[in-house]
């Protein structure tokens, strides 16, 4: 028998890890908590809410885009792709998306003017 260190019950030995004095059940609940403690766990606001829904309605646009591009169609789904999911990485402050779907909007922009669509 063992005395676990941290509930100071009488413990039989096959409740305790090689050359540990805690028992399982306490190390576990301790692993539990400390993990916990590593998440942040908070509610989102509504300009959030409403930036992801964008963006992932963005993201569908621009996944569907190549599929239609050799039509005019194929290119303005990429404009509002661009455009949909560009609040959400504004909102998110991941400045190198905001350029790269500013980068995508205003190369198929010019895209569809060259082609005076």
């Amino acid at each position: 028998m063992k005395i676990c260190n941290k509930c100071l019950k009488s413990k039989s030995e096959d409740k305790f890890r090689n050359d540990k004095k805690t028992c399982r059940q306490c190390e576990w609940r301790f692993n539990q908590r400390w993990l916990r403690s590593l998440v942040k766990e908070r509610k989102l606001s509504p300009l959030e809410r409403l930036s992801n829904r964008l963006g992932y309605m963005g993201a569908g646009f621009i996944m569907i885009s190549p599929y239609l591009l050799p039509d005019a169609i194929g290119a303005v789904t990429y404009v509002v792709g661009g455009i949909l999911s560009l609040p959400q990485v504004w909102v998110a402050k991941q400045w190198n998306l905001v350029v790269v779907n500013l980068n995508v909007t205003f190369g198929y922009l010019i895209y569809l003017y060259s082609n005076g669509i």
